[in-house]
């Protein structure tokens, strides 16, 4: 599982012009699932973005979590992270199917909300524009 993890002021995604999940301070993650990962790695990701200290503190110093800020989670699937790029055309087949990944996607975002984390979300396999606000900017790669 990969996930670009981006500390955002505010963030939403769109799908034929309608807003379908929005935010505003909190993280953008975009969220690859491999054919082989397994809901043991959807919640390590789970916990490793909800405590990534990637806000920062009064001293200007990146150490607070999302808890400590009151942000919330924008989570879009995103399986070009598991682009092949040895030619110029990238294919997918490294991605995992609709099947496995669909369920992982969707117990990643349970897992957030069970940490009490507000998350919202885009729609597996649709068409979306993703629009955000990077503050920093920061952006982390995660891969568990």
């Amino acid at each position: 599982m990969r996930a670009v993890v981006t500390r955002v002021k505010n963030a939403r995604v769109e799908i034929d012009n309608r807003i379908n999940g929005q935010i505003e301070t909190g993280l953008l993650v975009l969220l690859g699932v491999g054919p082989d990962d397994t809901e043991a790695q959807a919640d390590k990701m789970a916990d490793k973005v909800c405590g990534l200290r990637i806000f920062e503190d009064e001293n200007e110093k990146m150490n607070l979590n999302l808890a400590a800020v009151g942000g919330s989670i924008l989570a879009v699937s995103q399986f070009t992270l598991y682009a092949d790029t040895s030619s110029r055309r990238p294919g997918f087949s490294h991605a995992a199917k609709p099947d496995v990944a669909i369920p992982l996607y969707e117990r990643f975002m349970d897992q957030c909300r069970r940490r009490g984390f507000a998350v919202e979300h885009g729609e597996f396999g649709a068409d979306m524009q993703v629009f955000s606000q990077n503050d920093g900017p920061v952006t982390i790669l995660l891969e568990v």
